[in-house]
């Protein structure tokens, strides 16, 4: 009984501890309006893309998905006269800036495509952080697959 009664109260403590830690843990990376945009069939790669603000700044150094081989940030950026995309190590996220990833610009890379992503669909995204601190934080995301940006103009419409 003595042995139930000590692990229980070693559970008890560690959740304490945990909850402890969890509530010191910087505020999360808010995002908003995350997409990936629709391939077809043979397509290697494509987009998603969002806009994430860290209330207490941080840095989003990487980024992974079951749907994709690599996972990539990436930025675009004309150089000269040529636009070139780029992978980028870091994407820094100043404290309470909405920082958008965006086509033409930074955005997270889906290549090695597993499957064609479907229109109307969803792909799981896991974006990972660090804060000033260096510790790290990962978000889970369901992201939806459009073939244009949410709320963007379709395609032939007339005014």
């Amino acid at each position: 009984m003595m042995f139930r009664t000590s692990t229980l109260a070693g559970l008890a403590l560690s959740t304490l501890f945990a909850s402890a830690a969890w509530a010191q843990a910087p505020a999360a990376v808010k995002v908003d309006g995350a997409w990936a945009r629709a391939s077809v069939p043979g397509q290697k790669g494509t987009g998603a893309f969002m806009t994430l603000t860290a209330p207490q700044g941080a840095r989003l150094v990487a980024a992974s998905s079951p749907a994709a081989g690599v996972t990539e940030v990436h930025e675009m950026k004309l150089d000269g006269d040529v636009m070139r995309m780029r992978a980028v190590p870091v994407l820094e996220l100043p404290a309470g800036k909405p920082v958008e990833l965006k086509p033409g610009g930074y955005h997270v890379m889906l290549l090695d495509l597993k499957a064609p992503l479907a229109k109307d669909s969803t792909v799981p995204l896991t974006l990972t952080f660090k804060d000033a601190k260096g510790t790290e934080s990962r978000l889970e995301l369901t992201v939806p697959v459009a073939a244009t940006a949410p709320g963007a103009p379709a395609h032939g419409h007339k005014h």
